[in-house]
């Protein structure tokens, strides 16, 4: 079975956003615009990318992490 991950691309700057968002961001290693990072599909960061999927683009990924 092939491992179920996120791509995720911050797309909006956190300034100016409520501290709880700023923390999720930095929580999900979005702490730069544009930076990309891929996340291990778990509850907790589904839950994370909820709070914050006006700020992120998002996108499924099969396979390893890379």
């Amino acid at each position: 079975m092939a491992d179920k991950h996120f791509r995720v691309k911050l797309k909006k700057s956190g300034i100016g956003r409520p501290e709880d968002q700023k923390r999720t961001l930095k929580g999900l290693g979005l702490t730069r615009f544009g930076r990309t990072v891929s996340l291990k599909d778990t509850p907790a960061i589904r839950g994370m990318i909820r709070k914050v999927v006006h700020l992120v683009d998002v996108e499924p990924v099969e396979g390893p992490i890379q």
